[in-house]
């Protein structure tokens, strides 16, 4: 039988519990009982076989529920416990169970910031706190006294032949009496009560880490049954773990607030969701021109990171080279020239190589005629000869001149 949740009892906000019992593995039936109503919690385990240690444990169980003090007194608690031991000696004699039968007792009354315990037999409470877990009650059985006295070690009393001798419980001593005490306890402790079925069967250490991984009460003592059970399940085995909490309005308000972070954690994640979705749409819409190894090239994308995270991706290589282009152009190449579409993309290509074809056309123009300017310059000139006019003296017309040179010639041939 186990719980299926965390318990919280409106009048003791300040606590939250778990339970569960099994019968094991080897047991033909199951001779633990226990008591989880807060504040008080107790653990039985019945002793004498069948018909007798599940009598004796449900008789003391009751009992001590009906004689335990309502307030913090653990003298009161014991002397429930010992009522407990009469109620089952009483019991057997009138022919309820069989004679003989008996039981342990480990029962805890829990108020504020304190605790009472009674104790008696093998059965166990366990105090985990700040990550460490401290048994407090004292085993009353031939192996603990083993261990007392220093002969056995705790790990050897576990598997000893003689581990299931008690040599205190209830129903056999009208004198018995059980350990009681009182001591403090905080938020945050968790208190563990079981029987042997579980503390044989497994270590301290061990019942320390599965109570540490576990993170509510419940879920402890389901966990630590069946550690029990995995390393062997030879006897029953029942657990309680109670949980000391915070104050309850503290609680609620821790809750509140980790509600408020969540949501607003929540909150943030979707927008973020949200903005993502809408940045990889426009993402996937945008196009510019750009360079790519000294070539103008055709991006999908925006021009730019996110957290080291290109927004673009190369689709063309044009094969047009920047050097080409004018010192204007190849700077706003190198931070990205947007573009409506992909089609924009390439008519601004185009429109490059137009202007390099352009470009080139004019300087090979302009190189022809540089040519053919430097070829007239180097060329020969070729002029007609001319017989020079004769020259004739001023006043005289050109018969005079014609009869002065006849008259000069005969006087020469005269002479």
């Amino acid at each position: 039988m186990a719980a299926s949740r965390d318990i919280q009892d409106e009048r003791h906000p300040e606590l939250v519990w778990g339970a569960r019992t099994d019968v094991g593995h080897a047991r033909p039936h199951n001779e633990d009982s226990y008591a989880d109503v807060a504040p008080l919690f107790v653990v039985c385990d019945g002793m004498g076989g069948h018909e007798a240690g599940e009598v004796a444990s449900a008789i003391a169980v009751n009992v001590i529920a009906d004689e335990a003090p309502i307030a913090l007194d653990d003298t009161a608690l014991g002397a429930a416990v010992e009522a407990a031991n009469q109620a089952v000696i009483g019991a057997s004699a009138q022919g309820v169970g069989k004679e003989g039968m008996g039981c342990t007792a480990t029962a805890v009354q829990i108020f504020g910031e304190k605790m009472a315990v009674a104790h008696v037999g093998d059965s166990r409470c366990y105090l985990l706190r700040a990550g460490q877990i401290v048994r407090i009650t004292h085993d009353h059985s031939y192996v603990e006294e083993l261990v007392d006295a220093g002969e056995i070690t705790a790990d050897e009393a576990r598997v000893h032949p003689a581990r299931s001798i008690i040599t205190r419980a209830l129903g056999s001593d009208p004198e018995m009496y059980a350990d009681h005490f009182t001591l403090d306890v905080e938020k945050g402790d968790r208190i563990i009560l079981c029987s042997d079925g579980l503390s044989s069967m497994i270590a301290d250490e061990a019942i320390e880490d599965v109570a540490l991984s576990c993170p509510t009460p419940q879920n402890c003592a389901d966990a630590l049954v069946q550690a029990a059970l995995d390393a062997g399940g030879f006897d029953n085995v029942t657990v309680i773990v109670v949980d000391i909490a915070r104050d309850a309005a503290v609680e609620r308000h821790a809750r509140q607030l980790a509600r408020g972070a969540f949501s607003i954690l929540l909150g943030m994640v979707g927008l973020m969701i949200a903005a993502l979705v809408g940045f990889s749409l426009i993402v996937g819409k945008s196009w510019f021109v750009g360079s790519e190894n000294g070539e103008v090239a055709i991006y999908k994308g925006i021009h730019g990171d996110f957290f080291g995270l290109n927004l673009y991706e190369l689709t063309e290589r044009t094969g047009v080279v920047v050097t080409d282009l004018p010192d204007a152009t190849q700077k706003s190449l190198q931070e990205g020239i947007a573009a409506a579409s992909e089609d924009d993309a390439r008519a601004t290509v185009d429109s490059y190589r137009s202007q390099i074809d352009i470009d080139r056309q004019k300087a090979a123009d302009a190189e022809e005629a540089a040519a053919s300017a430097t070829h007239d310059e180097g060329a020969p000139t070729t002029a007609n000869p001319t017989t020079p006019a004769p020259v004739t003296p001023q006043g005289e017309t050109t018969d005079d001149a014609q009869a002065a040179t006849a008259e000069q010639a005969g006087g020469e041939d005269r002479g």
